[in-house]
């Protein structure tokens, strides 16, 4: 079993081996019934001493992770949660390098009825028949597409359309400075890869996007989280946080956070700026709902106002247009630009040309009518659940309505049993997000997301009531 160990870490050691094992076993790389490596084994594989692993492994026994038995050894316990079939024999055996995979567990609920975990927009409010009307005529009529390998930075046309749409919002680049990925999530991958490797310090929002944290601890990097409030990171706390560890890389997503659904105010995205100057480190800015306001703008992004390129502008379209197209926007100047499409080319030769082009013209004629239009169905639908949150809502339960975006983001009373209700909610064709797979390490939560655009509105409505019984129920049944 590979552990990438930071021995200058703020973390013991056993808390590193326990914390990394923990997450391969919630996020079902490791799976019930299987039997990790001795003490002796693990200690010599990772160079540390037995009590080092046997203090690891004693914690996860503790914590319901593993069951360890005098002379056979420890295996993992049986969970709450589905789990995927895998090949058995020499496989199970075989080294890898993946510390957690929450975000590919995440979409494991094909069977659900009500699936609340997604942050997602419903098919019926998506422009998929023009852009799929474009799509097929450009097969019809330029079948060389389908021929031809993309420019590894991206179609050329595209990223002006690219370039004009952030220029509207107050981005002011060439389209040499914009690079075509395949979502966000490449997009992070790419700059993790390009500048984070292990040891480097990356400072992230508590709680945080699920697939970045995934990303960051495949590069072995050392995590820190940022408490926020509703304004956002607290970015006092984490001035105070780089005086004892600076930072290589600062991950946020300021506007309708995921998660939380929080929006970071101005003067602290001017702050978090001042910030990356003084330690000449990159921002990570990840910006995939900031047009889905549903009262007025929210603050002006970042990359706004960055005049030394220390801001990296992620802005997807997936979500908002087809998420099959898999088009997103990587903004960045100079020669931190360069490295991100060395670190494309290698990845995969180039966006694929065909889904560029389909989606160019829809964003370059009708994208703003559409994204008004999208803002008041999706502010329709949380309007909606926030009025069966305020019927149906169990005592103790509480909640932030957030200004724009997908998600709910609710507390739960103290030890709410999430584990269990997770496991009660799929019984009955339902899925929501815990908490605790928006933090690194196995950090309990009393918060789930619920997503409201992924069902139509009435299956939404029926949906939300039906779970928010069920959580009455359960609450009821572990206060006893």
């Amino acid at each position: 079993m590979r552990i990438d160990l930071l021995r200058s870490g703020t973390k013991s050691l056993p808390q590193q081996i326990s914390e990394t094992i923990a997450q391969r076993i919630t996020s079902g790389l490791l799976q019930p019934g299987s039997k990790l490596p001795s003490v002796r084994v693990l200690a010599s594989s990772l160079k540390v001493s037995q009590v080092t692993v046997s203090k690891a492994y004693a914690d996860l026994e503790t914590r319901g992770h593993i069951l360890c038995s005098q002379g056979k050894g420890c295996y993992v316990a049986e969970r709450q949660r589905n789990s995927p079939d895998t090949s058995a024999g020499w496989q199970d055996g075989y080294d890898d390098y993946l510390p957690r995979a929450q975000l590919w567990r995440n979409f494991n609920y094909s069977e659900v009825k009500y699936p609340f975990h997604l942050a997602a927009i419903h098919s019926s409010l998506l422009p998929l028949e023009p852009i799929g009307a474009t799509m097929a005529a450009l097969v019809q009529e330029q079948p060389e597409l389908m021929a031809s390998y993309g420019n590894f930075q991206g179609d050329q046309e595209l990223r002006e359309v690219m370039r004009r749409h952030l220029q509207s919002r107050g981005i002011s680049l060439s389209s040499n400075d914009l690079m075509i990925t395949s979502g966000s999530q490449q997009g992070i991958d790419l700059v993790a890869r390009t500048f984070v490797g292990p040891g480097d310090t990356v400072y992230l929002e508590a709680p945080s996007y699920t697939g970045a944290i995934d990303v960051f601890a495949g590069r072995g990097a050392e995590m820190i989280f940022v408490p926020m409030d509703e304004h956002g990171m607290r970015v006092d706390k984490l001035t105070a946080m780089c005086d004892r560890r600076p930072p290589k890389l600062i991950y946020t997503n300021p506007t309708f956070q995921n998660p939380s659904g929080a929006t970071m105010s101005i003067a602290r995205r001017q702050r978090l700026l001042e910030l990356a100057r003084s330690y000449r480190c990159l921002i990570v800015e990840d910006d995939p709902f900031s047009d889905l306001y549903f009262h007025q703008p929210p603050p002006p992004s970042i990359k706004s106002m960055d005049a030394a390129g220390h801001v990296v502008y992620m802005k997807s379209f997936s979500k908002v247009l087809a998420p099959g197209c898999r088009i997103a926007c990587v903004a960045a100047e100079g020669n931190i630009l360069s490295r991100l499409i060395a670190a494309k080319s290698s990845s995969d030769l180039g966006s694929p040309l065909l889904t560029q082009r389909a989606v160019l013209p829809f964003i370059d004629r009708r994208y703003e009518a559409y994204a008004a239009k999208l803002r008041t169905a999706l502010r329709l639908r949380k309007e909606a659940a926030t009025m069966l949150l305020k019927q149906y809502a169990p005592a103790g339960v509480s909640w932030t309505l957030p200004e724009g975006g997908l998600n709910l983001w609710l507390q739960l009373p103290e030890s709410p049993g999430i584990g269990k209700l997770h496991a009660l909610a799929e019984q009955e064709g339902i899925s929501f997000l815990p908490g605790d797979v928006c933090y690194a390490g196995d950090t309990p939560s009393r918060h789930i997301r619920l997503c409201y655009s992924q069902l139509t509105h009435e299956e939404m409505e029926r949906g939300l009531k039906q779970f928010l019984h069920l959580l009455e129920r359960h609450l009821r049944s572990i206060c006893r």
